[in-house]
């Protein structure tokens, strides 16, 4: 062998390391569209989808990357948060909620996009049907319009003496109407007059709660609303049911509603089967199958009341 066959050769090993390193595949990036603000978006709901991601093998910050684009509240920046992600060309999008999904969904037709929503997805065009989505779609079902005519029977068992409740909801929110109805047909059954209230901005908060004082009404269900749920500290003031446990735990009086963290943990699981291959058309939609009945009796004592030991007794969870 030549001087010019051992410096060829040389240089040849010498450039591998770096030929190698380039036919590594790049570091995943997904993206996670929210409606909120990095302060107000639930921190349990990130804690809960890095853990699912994790149980894949994958972690933020060491083998993923994660795009997070933040409406601030302001709704109409969805649609450009959302064409900003598709730009990226992230692998994936996450909604949560109904806004930020839809938003993706009008942006793309083929990065794979994975919600958390309270309505049956299947009627509101999200996917062709639960167990076989059949587009780029597919996530966690809360089905929590369901559950406000069964908090409201709570709620009035917590406190019997009230004449008249509010049901707070957001006109924006395509759930609204059914749980509204849901809501009414049980105000009759168990005797108790419904004063409706609005909000889909801070103002509107600030005027239901004077027209609740104005009325003298005596206690609150919230309706399940990424915007309201960011608000709730607002409620502390009167008897409220809310939709989850987070609330409840963070010093709210009661909550029905579904155990979000295991959804947002099997959507961090999703993440890494669709990284992996496989495909979200083919992913069926998780439905909820836990609903927890929650109490703190610390908030309940603040506000004078007294908690029925059949609903003690009912409770999955008791803050004391």
């Amino acid at each position: 062998m030549n001087r010019r066959q051992i410096i060829t050769l040389l240089g040849g090993a010498a450039a591998w390391p770096i030929a190698a390193r380039g036919q590594q595949a790049a570091m995943p990036v997904i993206g996670y569209l929210s409606a909120e603000s990095p302060q107000s978006d639930a921190s349990f709901r990130l804690a809960a989808l890095r853990e699912g991601m994790k149980q894949t093998g994958y972690v933020e910050g060491q083998n993923l990357s994660i795009e997070y684009r933040w409406a601030q509240g302001r709704l109409e920046r969805l649609p450009a948060l959302a064409a900003e992600l598709v730009q990226l060309r992230v692998a994936v999008i996450i909604g949560p909620g109904l806004l930020p999904t839809l938003a993706a969904k009008a942006a793309t037709t083929t990065i794979p996009i994975l919600f958390s929503v309270g309505a049956d997805p299947v009627p509101i065009g999200l996917v062709a049907s639960l167990n076989r989505p059949g587009g780029n779609l597919t996530g966690f079902n809360v089905y929590s319009g369901e559950l406000g005519a069964k908090g409201l029977a709570l709620l009035r068992e917590l406190t019997p003496s009230v004449a008249t409740m509010g049901f707070l909801a957001n006109p924006n929110n395509q759930v609204t109407e059914l749980t509204t109805k849901d809501v009414i047909a049980a105000s009759r059954t168990i005797g108790v007059e419904i004063q409706l209230l609005k909000a889909s901005n801070d103002g509107e908060i600030d005027a239901a709660f004077t027209t609740l004082a104005q009325a003298g009404t005596g206690a609150l269900l919230v309706a399940n609303d990424l915007f309201l749920n960011s608000r709730y500290a607002a409620y502390h003031a009167i008897p409220t049911m809310y939709p989850f446990r987070e609330f409840t735990v963070a010093g709210g009086l009661i909550s029905y509603g579904t155990n979000l963290t295991e959804g947002y943990r099997q959507l961090g699981i999703y993440v890494g089967r669709i990284l992996k291959g496989e495909k979200p058309a083919e992913l069926p939609v998780v439905q909820s199958t836990k609903i927890e009945l929650i109490i703190n009796l610390r908030t309940a004592k603040a506000l004078g009341l007294d908690v029925p030991a059949k609903l003690l007794a009912l409770a999955d969870e008791v803050v004391e």
